[in-house]
């Protein structure tokens, strides 16, 4: 019987209980078996029959509701009576190699055990996820008999006195601790839930985050497995695959871990500073952090550490196991009778750490406990960072709200700053958290590493170390080095873009002077200076890289060489590939310190900046300023943080302050009811101590209109923020009267909100919202009245053009709108809300005459007044003075006079005089104003001009969507999938022969020979360490030799590596360069010549984001991306080559792993690019969030609206970090799972090479590559990622790339153009017809026109009737299809573009000047002399305005010209086409945006100065064209009258004479 149970060796009597039952060992060991069989005849049947029955009950929407206490300490246990069951099994087996026969209750006992475990783990889980605690009782049996099998077993040892020096006693008593202890886990979990033995069992309820469905980030929620492993996350990431990832599918944050729940942590512990300290000493950022988030940094920072200790196993692991193969040979096996109690053998515990099989086990658990430690660290840190981040944002949200607002229009405090704060300093912060734990758990790696290479090596160990420790001063060089090259980097793509955004906006009249070329070449000329920053940037990158790859290696060279020379012993292949291993370890810590000093360094900067931030003024906090961020949670005692929080209880929605804020300004009961505000002796200012407004005493009647009007600058709109308490109060009092309270609103509610005031700044402020959103504004929607205040401020005409109405978006974001449009959006939500006072801030500045007579007469007047809302006004224009019935009359910071009309009539003639002739002036300027078209119609025209041509390029690409979506319905379900999963080769293959052929052949090659050469090196080694004679006693001269005779190839070969390694860093960063340099050239040379159809389709912030986010990409992210992912994937493989070369037998086992590592990688690519989009996309609302409200501050505390916005900015922050934390956590998800499967390459390599026992130092090569397999895997992924998100960029550059450009050459060779063509300028115009493009319909149709040289010719017509289209033929910038047009007898499409339109001239309607000097704008080509230019200015009556600037003709232009007046920019751009000496100007709409003085001028001078040449005008204004020698009238695309101007008024019926009719 070879199996028997108690073995059958001679002479035993193995089955014989003379001595008493329980003397017999055997039959303690079966005695053993009982528990273990009892538990699971018991839970299998419960496991498989009842569980269909049990889940119904159940009504929650996760089954990861953990119900019973004590839950992770058991799971602890668990796992850890495993790995000792483990342990119990492998000295079994080991013992019973030494026995004569097999005793089968060695470690049959124990795997029973171990099964049973297995087995309690899952029961367990099953019973509590559905909540039956009563089958608890059978695991709670089932620990009680193991307790007593394992005691009796335990008692017998000790009896024959075992000890500790014996591994199964220690083994024993371990089993008995343990047992012990899930024994009184157990009965904790009676006591708690008094599911038996008592007569009312406890009542359970699920957490707050459970219950609500919404919450779907369940890491706090899950077992422990689950949290280790991330399983939770697998439906998410797998689904990811059917369809993408939405922000419906992350839900919202669990309460811990949102924004206002850490708001109030930070912000406890910053205020308690203030109770505790000095009072006077402003708080710390670093001690409040600590105190709210310290716990978690100690948590992870403990994870961290028990990872880096368990990280140096692998390398005692592999000396271990090939120190034994290669003494294998040695061991005899001597005769241990001694050791043999109970008829069996009992080892002690070294023995069995000699054992390599037992050896590869404890390697792979240690590697997977390491793994998973790591992870757990990080993932803390991530959760910490985040909810930091979230705690300050909102810290940072509520002093914004409280900011004064004489910081914000000081200077002290500008939105840049704050924005930075938001964007910048924060992330600093939160990426210092993430690499906390490194600063202190690194210095204990590098310390732990040393002592070991030092064990192992002896002295020359410490030279390697050396060699490590001097070489990194020089990378946390390279890295500062590396950080302020990115910063100049980033000025000059700043400039750039500058000068990008200026060609495009002015794209037309580039086009049209001819100038693009010359425009082109000044970006390219900034773009060349970036680009030797971006070189010196890869330059520095490379050489960090190098440093990363060399230093170990020269790390090695140094420790082995030297070894070879001065030490005595042999160096055994144990030893050497232990220590390069340990090597490996070392550089990671080392490589990583500098990244973390540096972070460390910039978060003492940001802290700073935060507390200056933190620290500085706040308005003044009156009685009714309501701070108090005031919460409602209706959470466990696990949320509620000592201190006095104000913390409302109440149920459901959980918010921030609720909208019915206190009583808000001081009240004087004894006051007449009819005052609405009152100011008594008021001394207000801005900040500094000079008062702004001094001694006012003012009172503005309640219900009534009251005007405040005054010269620029004499505190108007001070004195409106004064009474808003925006101004601080040197003395004097602000006084609000009190409602009756029995006023009731005319749509019968009260009044909620009658302390807000409905404010409309000077400076119009949108929301980034809908335009709806923008005027509702927080208020409840009310149709009729939103009608009537869209109808008050005339703005139906102009959401008629919105391409969605009002619910389009506007706002930096959204769609721009003009001044006026602006201005017109802010009154009326002045008007729309329901307040008592409105507080209008000159609201006609940006209006023309018939829109501020309409909302003066409409919206003032009737729509304010009937509401019996008391209205304050400022306001310039004095003709409305006779409706006001209050007048405030301000000079230079003080009241001048205040009453009726009447009261100044009489009172102050000289005024009342004074303000009579300012109004005759103003009248004058109606009149004026009648007559020209009014700005409004203009505004309400370009928008429709930008919209028309935006459909169109909507229309196409609707069409193109439309036939991407037929293909995929074919089958809808496998196509998405494939084409998610899909790595962008295409796109991989277009960016490397952007780079060049040269340089992709460079890198390739280099690498491939790099990784040969570091296989070599290592090969070298193996081949070195075990040529070594075994035998000690053959060390001599001979053997020396022999062993020196390795040491110049290996010198050789590493020198090689560490040059190899300086290429292959060089070529792919420079090839990142050289791909960046041509893809940008090409893109802006494309761009530059597209035809002018393009720039009316193509957004422009589409445009202008591939030039700036895509383009920096391109430039900085994907170089680094590339050469990670290709060091790390051929690490990987030569990995895998060299343990394949060692144990053929691995590769068996390789097929499974890939096929695992493939599916991980697919789903995981799929789901992290949704996540990131995600994160990207949430991130803009919440920056914007923040920018828009630092802008509009005055008028959200005027509105009272704070609540709101902060209740806004906590959802658009929890958002963000909702999507930051599912990113974070899905990368955990795929490393943990990357490691397992590296740690099973390893235990597959190890057990393999062991079997087939090769030779000792092949085996030592091969595991040390297996060990660096486990640190790459994830890498390969992550890299493949990040390269497929990047590849984006790439990808839509390219699209850019493939834009028809303009026909740059014509029939026409340029030397048959005469030098001074055209001399006459006549033009002939024949049969033309024109089209915009092939798609698109003809907008003009067969016309046919002669113009004589020097003739003065206007063109009108309708709106759209092809008026201007006929100028851009003029330039041939218009698909002419049919037809021609003759120019001196040269028909100009057969002319090169540039020819032509170098020699024409126009002025266009919307002036257009370039940032650069005045000599630029008006000669960009150089070619003109001074007298030329000042001519020329003279002629436009500019020359004294120059004269008086600082450097004259250099003088500054800003951009876009902001520096000089609409007026002054027009005639700018007259001079420009005089100094052109060209004989055909060409007028399109120039007078549209300017004053009637400038348009004289420009009338004046073009008789004058232009009286010899051919001039076409382009008339919006009939009566601008009366004069003209011949006018062409258009109509819908075609000529329809042509003669002189008189001709045409006399005949009545002509279009002409109606047009001049109706525009009078």
């Amino acid at each position: 019987m070879a199996l028997s149970f108690c073995g059958n060796d001679r002479g035993s009597n193995a089955y014989s209980v003379d001595k008493g039952v329980l003397d017999n060992g055997c039959f303690v060991d079966a005695l053993n078996l009982v528990p273990h069989v009892f538990l699971l005849f018991i839970t299998f049947p419960i496991l498989f029959i009842g569980w269909g029955s049990q889940s119904s009950k159940v009504q929650i929407h996760h089954n990861t509701w953990l119900h019973f206490p004590g839950h992770n300490l058991r799971w602890i246990l668990i796992f850890t009576l495993l790995f000792v069951h483990v342990c119990e099994i492998a000295e079994g087996i080991v013992s019973n190699t030494q026995m004569e026969s097999n005793h089968l209750h060695l470690f049959m006992p124990a795997l029973m055990g171990f099964i049973a475990a297995t087995t309690s783990v899952v029961y367990y889980h099953n019973i509590e996820t559905a909540n039956f605690p009563k089958l608890l009782l059978a695991l709670f049996i089932y620990w009680i008999l193991a307790f007593i099998t394992k005691m009796i077993k335990l008692w017998k040892f000790a009896e024959v006195s075992l000890g500790v020096q014996h591994l199964r006693f220690c083994i024993t008593a371990l089993l008995v601790v343990l047992y012990g202890l899930l024994m009184a886990v157990e009965i904790n979990v009676i006591r708690v839930r008094k599911y038996v033995f008592f007569a009312n069992p406890q009542r359970v309820k699920p957490p707050e985050d459970l219950q609500d469905l919404g919450v779907r980030f369940l890491q706090p929620f899950v077992n422990l497995l689950s949290k280790a492993t991330y399983w939770w996350m697998n439906p998410l990431i797998i689904g990811a695959h059917k369809r993408p990832i939405e922000l419906k599918k992350i839900g919202k944050l669990p309460i811990a871990m949102r924004a206002l729940t850490n708001y109030m942590r930070l912000k406890d512990s910053y205020e308690e500073q203030r109770k505790t300290e000095d009072p006077d000493k402003s708080p710390s950022i670093w001690k409040s952090m600590y105190r709210a988030f310290g716990g978690s940094i100690l948590l992870s920072s403990t994870f961290r550490y028990m990872a880096d200790l368990l990280g140096f196993a692998g390398p005692l692991c592999i000396s271990g196991i090939v120190g034994h193969l290669d003494n294998s040979t040695e061991i005899d096996r001597t005769n241990k009778t001694a050791n043999m109690i109970f008829g069996v053998y009992f080892m002690s515990s070294t023995e069995l750490l000699q054992n390599t099989s037992v050896l590869a086990v404890l390697l792979f658990l240690a590697l997977v406990l390491q793994r998973t430690f790591l992870q757990a660290s990080y993932y803390v840190t991530i959760e910490t960072g985040i909810n930091l981040r979230g705690a300050l944002l909102a810290m940072i949200y509520n002093k914004i709200l409280r900011l004064s607002t004489s910081n914000m229009s000081m200077g002290e405090m500008t939105l840049g700053q704050i924005n930075n704060l938001v964007a910048i300093e924060t992330n600093q912060l939160m990426w210092f958290l993430f690499l906390c734990p490194n600063l202190w758990a690194m210095p204990v790696q590098i310390i732990m590493g040393v002592i070991l290479l030092y064990y192992l090596l002896g002295n020359s160990a410490l030279i390697g170390a050396g060699i490590i420790l001097l070489l990194a001063p020089v990378q946390y060089l390279i890295a500062t080095k590396l950080a302020d090259t990115q910063k100049s980097t980033l000025d000059y793509s700043t400039d750039r873009l500058k000068k990008t955004t200026e060609i495009l906006k002015g794209i037309k009249l580039l086009k049209l002077y001819a100038w693009d070329n010359i425009f082109c070449d000044r970006v390219e000329e900034t773009r060349e200076k970036e680009l030797t920053s971006l070189k010196t940037f890869a330059l520095y990158t490379s050489m960090s890289i190098f440093m990363n790859a060399a230093i170990p290696i020269a790390a090695v060279l140094a420790t082995f060489v030297t070894h070879a020379y001065v030490e005595e012993v042999r160096l055994s292949p144990a030893k050497a590939f232990a220590s390069l291993a340990l090597f490996h370890i070392l550089v990671t810590p080392l490589f990583l310190l500098s990244t973390v000093v540096r972070f460390a360094v910039k978060a003492l900067v940001s802290v700073q900046k935060l507390s200056e931030f933190l620290q500085s003024d706040e308005i003044g906090d009156d009685s009714w300023r309501n701070t108090e961020m005031s919460m409602s949670l209706e959470v466990g005692k696990k949320y509620k943080y000592h201190g006095d929080t104000k913390a409302i209880k109440r149920k459901g929605r959980y918010r921030m302050d609720n909208y019915e804020q206190p009583m808000r300004r001081q009240l004087r009961p004894t006051e007449t009811e009819d005052v609405a505000v009152q100011v008594n002796d008021g001394f207000f200012t801005w900040g500094s101590n000079l008062s702004t407004l001094s001694d006012i005493n003012i009172r503005i009647p309640t219900g009534q209109l009251t005007m405040i009007v005054g010269q620029v600058g004499c505190g108007k709109s001070s004195l409106l923020l004064a009474m808003l308490g925006e101004m601080q109060t040197i003395s004097g009092k602000v006084y609000w009267s009190k409602l009756p309270d029995y006023e009731i609103l005319f749509d019968g509610s009260i009044s909620k909100n009658r302390y807000s005031v409905a404010y409309a700044a000077q400076k119009s402020w949108l929301l980034n919202a809908t335009v709806e959103e923008n005027i509702t504004f927080g208020s409840p929607f009310n149709k009729q009245r939103y009608k009537a205040v869209i109808d008050a401020c005339s703005l139906q005409p102009d959401i008629d053009l919105l391409p969605f109405g009002d619910q389009t978006e506007i706002g930096e974001r959204g769609i721009n709108l003009s001044g006026g449009q602006r201005q017109r959006i802010c009154v009326a939500r002045a008007l729309y809300q329901n307040t008592n006072i409105v507080f209008l801030d000159d609201p006609f500045s940006a209006l023309d005459i018939h829109l501020s007579d309409h909302l003066m007469q409409e919206g003032i007047l009737k729509f304010l007044q009937d509401d019996k809302r008391t209205v304050v006004l400022v306001t310039h224009k004095l003709q409305y003075l006779i409706h006001a019935d209050w007048i405030i009359a301000m000079k230079d910071g003080s009241v001048l006079r205040e009453g009726t009309l009447k009261d100044i009539q009489t009172h102050d003639v000289k005024l009342y005089e004074h303000w009579k002739t300012l109004m005759n002036r103003q009248d004058q300027e109606l009149e004026k104003e009648t007559e020209m078209e009014s700005q409004t119609t203009l505004e309400r025209k370009t928008l429709r001009r930008a919209f028309y041509s935006r459909e169109a390029k909507n229309q196409i690409d609707d069409e193109d969507e439309e036939e991407e979506v037929e293909e995929d319905d074919d089958d809808n379900m496998s196509t998405t999938t494939s084409r998610r999963s899909k790595i962008p080769w295409k796109m991989c293959c277009r960016y490397l022969s952007s780079g060049g052929f040269l340089m992709v052949f460079l890198m390739v090659s280099s690498k491939l020979a790099k990784h040969s050469v570091m296989v070599a090196i290592d090969y070298w080694l193996a081949a070195w360490t075990s040529s070594n004679p075994h035998n000690q006693s053959l060390w001599s001269s001979l053997g020396v030799l022999q062993h020196r005779s390795y040491v110049p190839v290996f010198i050789i070969l590493c020198g090689a590596a560490i040059a190899l390694c300086l290429i292959t860093s060089l070529t792919v960063e420079f090839l990142g360069v050289a791909a960046a340099t041509n893809l940008h050239h090409n893109l802006l040379n494309k761009i530059i010549h597209a035809p002018i159809r393009f720039f009316d389709v193509t957004p422009l912030g589409q445009i202008l984001n591939r030039f700036s986010a895509d383009t920096n990409i391109i430039d900085q992210h994907i170089p680094p991306t590339l050469e990670s992912l290709t060091r790390s994937t051929l690490l990987c493989l030569s990995a895998i080559g060299v343990i394949a070369f060692v144990t053929p037998a691995f590769l068996i086992a390789l097929v499974p792993l890939a096929v695992a590592f493939y599916f991980i990688q697919k789903y995981f690519r799929v789901a992290s690019k949704d996540l990131q989009d995600l994160d990207d996309s949430t991130q803009l609302p919440l920056l914007c969030h923040f920018s828009e409200t630092a802008e509009g501050l005055t008028t959200i505390r005027a509105f009272r609206h704070e609540a709101r916005f902060k209740q806004r900015m906590l959802e658009l922050t929890d958002t963000n970090n909702t999507a930051y934390l599912f990113l974070s956590a899905a990368n955990r998800w795929l490393e943990v799972r990357t490691d397992y499967l590296g740690a099973v390459i390893v235990l597959t390599a190890a057990v393999t090479a062991i079997w087939t026992s090769s030779q000792s130092g092949l085996v030592g090569l091969g595991l040390t590559y297996a060990l660096t397999v486990t640190n790459y895997l994830n890498w390969v992924v992550r890299n493949l990622a990040d390269l497929e998100v990047q590849m984006a960029a790439v990808k839509k550059v390219n699209s850019f790339l493939s834009t028809e450009s303009e026909n740059y050459e014509g029939s026409m060779d340029v030397s048959q153009v005469p030098e001074d063509w055209p001399q006459h300028g006549e033009i002939k115009i024949q049969d033309l017809c024109v089209r915009y493009d092939t798609m698109l319909k003809p907008v003009l149709k067969h016309v046919n026109a002669h113009i004589n040289p020097g003739q003065k010719v206007g063109i009108c017509g309708r709106t759209g009737s092809g008026k201007s289209s006929l100028s851009l033929a003029f330039f041939n910038m218009v698909d002419v299809f049919e037809g021609k047009i003759v120019i001196d007898g040269i028909d100009i499409c057969k002319l090169p573009p540039q020819t032509l339109r170098s020699r024409l001239s126009i002025i266009l309607q919307d002036p257009v000047l370039f940032s650069g000097s005045i000599r630029l704008n008006l000669d960009p080509e150089c070619t003109c002399t001074d007298d030329r230019l000042w001519e020329a200015l003279e002629i436009a009556q500019l020359k004294n305005v120059v004269k008086a600037l600082p450097g004259g003709l250099d003088a500054v232009v800003t951009e876009g010209g902001e520096n000089f007046s609409v007026g002054q920019r027009q005639l700018f751009c007259l001079a420009r086409a005089f100094v052109r000496k060209s004989s055909i100007l060409i007028m399109d709409e120039a007078t549209a945006s300017i004053d009637m003085a400038t348009e004289n001028i420009l009338q004046k001078v073009v008789m004058t100065a232009f009286a010899d040449r051919t001039v076409v005008t382009i008339a919006h204004l009939v009566s601008s064209i009366l004069e003209a020698e011949q006018v062409l009238v258009f109509a819908s695309g075609t000529l329809v009258e042509s003669d002189s101007a008189p001709n045409l008024l006399a005949q009545e019926d002509s279009l002409f004479s109606i047009l001049v009719r109706t525009h009078k």
